[in-house]
């Protein structure tokens, strides 16, 4: 019973290594044509591609009967899908909104929003384990923490003087927030002519 767990003939063991040889020559060739971005983590889009992949070459180079054509075809409908993505997101406003998650803040400065928190489905204790990461060691050395369309925490930190340029935020959800002041909330159009959209 236990040698059917570790039985192998040479047949097969030359058959695995052809296989992977050949679909990582195919991925490698993919990535060449459609361009890096298909293995990124920039959108969700883009994380689904990569572990989509991932699966593809793990069974067509470990199936009993390996077939290396139809891993490689599948790798190719994948990498064409993605890039037909990329295209209409770049070309469509309405199908970049439709496909891609939007950006939600979760710290303003020092302080937390609950509520981003929520939405966001992030715990505190979540958001202070990326803070260590981020060797973020006091709250007011904060000056934003964003929950990224891919599932990322990005910590932006940095000394009091240094202002925050509101174009790169201009997709994050509760952005309004960073740009507060003691008599009540900035509009974007005071601050530097930039829309926010609203939480």
């Amino acid at each position: 019973m236990f040698e059917k767990w570790f039985a192998i003939s040479v047949t097969d063991l030359i058959a695995i290594a052809c296989s992977a040889t050949l679909v990582y020559a195919a991925v490698l060739l993919y990535t060449r044509v459609v361009g890096l971005r298909s293995l990124s983590k920039m959108t969700a889009a883009d994380f689904a591609m990569t572990i989509a992949c991932g699966s593809i070459l793990g069974a067509t180079i470990s199936a009993p009967t390996p077939t290396v054509f139809a891993g490689s075809f599948a790798l190719l409908c994948l990498f064409l899908g993605q890039w037909l993505i990329a295209i209409s997101r770049q070309r469509f406003d309405w199908f970049n909104r439709t496909v891609d998650n939007q950006p939600i803040l979760l710290m303003a400065g020092p302080t937390i929003l609950d509520e981003n928190l929520r939405r966001a489905n992030v715990t505190r204790n979540d958001l202070y384990g990326k803070l260590r990461e981020a060797n973020a060691f006091k709250f007011d050395e904060i000056k934003a923490v964003i929950f990224e369309s891919t599932g990322d925490i990005s910590v932006i930190h940095g000394s009091k003087d240094k202002n925050l340029d509101p174009e790169i935020f201009a997709n994050v959800i509760g952005a309004e927030s960073l740009y507060q002041t003691s008599q009540g909330q900035a509009s974007l159009q005071e601050a530097n002519g930039f829309g926010f959209p609203n939480s």
